[in-house]
C-alpha cells in the first residue's frame, strides 16, 4: 500500500486501492468510495518495474545458501567421452518427448567440455 501512495495519481489517497474511472468527470475508489477529479488522471501514464529480486523479497525467498545450477554437484557416470576419452562424465536428464517414450540424457565432459545427448 505504501508503494501505491508513492506512485500517486492512479491510486486512492486513503487506502491505496486502484481507482476506477466512473465517468469523464470523476474516478472512484471501489473500496472506500472516495472520489477524485478525472482531470488529475486522464492522459497520464504509469510505469513500474519489477525485478526478480523484488519478487523473491515479496515471496520471502532467499538465494543465500542455495546453489546455482553451475555450482550444484551434478551426478557422474563411468562412461568415456566421445571426443577425449575421459573416463567420467557428468549428466542431466529431461523428458523431451511424450510421457510414454524414454527421457533424453545430456552428457558433458568435465575435461574438454564436449556435450552430447543419448536417447
Amino acid at each position: 500500500m505504501e508503494k501505491s501512495r508513492e506512485s500517486g495519481f492512479l491510486f486512492c489517497n486513503w487506502c491505496g486501492t486502484m481507482l476506477v474511472l466512473k465517468s469523464t468527470k470523476y474516478a472512484e475508489c471501489p473500496l472506500c468510495k472516495t472520489t477524485r477529479n478525472a482531470k488529475e488522471i486522464i492522459n497520464k501514464e504509469i510505469a513500474y518495474t519489477v525485478t526478480a529480486e523484488d519478487i523473491r523479497r515479496e515471496l520471502g525467498i532467499s538465494l543465500f545458501g542455495e546453489k546455482t545450477q553451475e555450482e550444484a554437484e551434478l551426478p557422474k557416470i563411468k562412461k568415456a567421452c566421445e571426443k577425449c576419452e575421459h573416463p567420467e562424465l557428468v549428466y542431466t536428464t529431461r523428458q523431451t518427448r511424450s510421457a510414454d517414450e524414454g527421457q533424453t540424457t545430456y552428457y558433458t565432459c568435465p575435461n574438454c567440455a564436449h556435450r552430447f545427448t543419448e536417447g
